[in-house]
């Protein structure tokens, strides 16, 4: 990781800068981007507009990151955007030194985007935005779902320092809208002032009703409207989602009429994200909270969810089985506390595992931590990710949530809810 936006610039200008033909929405925030994007792609597709989307991280496949239409690009289209970049990247290299992974997938999207003819663009930040590499374009309109302590190494120790990396995103031009409060609102109201850009303040609308579907709410403009998405939380990024579609009306680039937008609302899926599941009849939930806000997040849905998931009206109700693995570079302890709160985990089984990659936390070291949460859990530790997911199907009836970094969650959707359009085709030895 290295921030900075010169070596995306030059691999842009070498491959023609390609994001200058392109229009749409920015969206950064500590949590709820990838709701906001999903909700808002699922209404432009709904109204018939081709819509150009770069969810990340991917779960099971790289390519899930540069997607039209809600469709992975091909093996064969991302093999060939990787040859055209990176004979561009090795001239970058040698005057700015080598672009990162993500700055080339970033050029590399803008590429697609505009060959493929993408009539609007939802981006979403990689890590904070004043130096993120999508920060390099400019679409039109600036999205900031919210800011709380995270990347506090890259981005600062407070939320003021945090919410100005993130506000930097909005432009002269721009129209802006935010669903931030407090001190981090006043930060994004002053960057919007300063450059004369209309900035929307969204409050999280009312939830009228809350099930194993989604959600109920009542949106401005359009009243109750289903949201396909499961958790309370997700209230809020609809109203950013709706904010943004009005902001894309406002900037002249699509208008999504109110039926269209129903109907994205219901039919939108953010797969990882509090996403449920079936495998060998266990109901599962699988959730890539992996700071403490996202942990209270997936702990207040759990406690309202408990009562209608398998098991749940059962007295007393079985057991939650929670599957977690964290990166030792979070806020592990803060992770916890904040998950150890929920009342649905009170006597919950807990496995703590970790995925293979450097950063990940060790199991043992992670199982440390939940047992000082001194929730009444059982805790067990297995490194070895299948033998840890085996053993929580063998663990009764009750509900599995599988939660923390979004590397776990994809193995696990990989491993229960295979997906044939997100198989890589065999690697070839060069």
């Amino acid at each position: 990781m290295r921030l900075g936006l010169g070596r995306t610039r030059a691999l842009l200008r070498g491959l023609g800068d390609p994001q200058l033909e392109l229009r749409g929405a920015l969206i950064a925030g500590t949590n709820g981007k990838g709701s906001v994007l999903a909700l808002a792609s699922a209404a432009l597709r709904a109204a018939g507009i081709r819509t150009g989307e770069t969810p990340k991280p991917h779960l099971v496949t790289y390519r899930e990151r540069l997607q039209i239409g809600g469709h992975p690009i091909s093996p064969g289209a991302f093999a060939d955007l990787v040859a055209e970049i990176e004979p561009i990247a090795e001239r970058v290299a040698r005057r700015l030194g080598p672009p990162t992974e993500f700055e080339l997938l970033t050029a590399m999207l803008f590429r697609w985007f505009a060959r493929e003819r993408v009539e609007v663009a939802v981006v979403e930040v990689g890590l904070g935005g004043r130096l993120d590499a999508t920060h390099a374009w400019d679409g039109g309109v600036a999205a900031v779902t919210n800011v709380d302590l995270d990347h506090m190494a890259q981005l600062g120790p407070t939320i003021p320092a945090i919410a100005r990396e993130k506000a930097a995103i909005i432009e002269r031009g721009d129209v802006a809208v935010t669903g931030a409060t407090g001190e981090a609102l006043q930060v994004i109201r002053r960057r919007a002032r300063r450059l004369g850009v209309p900035l929307t303040e969204v409050a999280s609308p009312p939830v009228i009703e809350l099930d194993l579907e989604g959600l109920v709410v009542e949106l401005p403009g359009l009243g109750q409207t289903r949201i396909g998405l499961l958790g309370r939380h997700q209230a809020a990024n609809a109203g950013v989602a709706n904010a943004v579609l009005d902001a894309l009306e406002v900037a002249g680039i699509a208008r999504v009429p109110p039926a269209a937008r129903r109907e994205g609302f219901a039919a939108a899926r953010w797969p990882g994200r509090l996403e449920r599941i079936t495998w060998r009849g266990r109901q599962i939930l699988l959730d890539g909270a992996h700071n403490p806000a996202g942990a209270r997040a997936l702990g207040a849905a759990l406690d309202e969810l408990r009562p209608l998931l398998v098991g749940g009206a059962a007295t007393p109700p079985a057991p939650v089985t929670l599957v977690t693995g964290v990166m030792a570079d979070k806020d592990v302890e803060g992770f916890v506390a904040a998950l150890a709160g929920a009342g649905a985990l009170a006597g919950a089984r807990i496995i703590a595992t970790r995925v293979d990659l450097p950063r990940a936390l060790a199991a043992e070291d992670l199982a440390t931590r939940w047992r000082a949460a001194g929730i009444g859990a059982t805790v067990l530790a297995i490194d070895d990710l299948d033998i840890a997911l085996e053993t929580a199907l063998g663990t009764g009836d009750g509900p599995i949530v599988v939660a923390g970094s979004l590397y776990l969650v994809g193995e696990a959707r990989r491993r229960w809810h295979p997906d044939p359009t997100l198989d890589d085709p065999p690697r070839e030895d060069r």
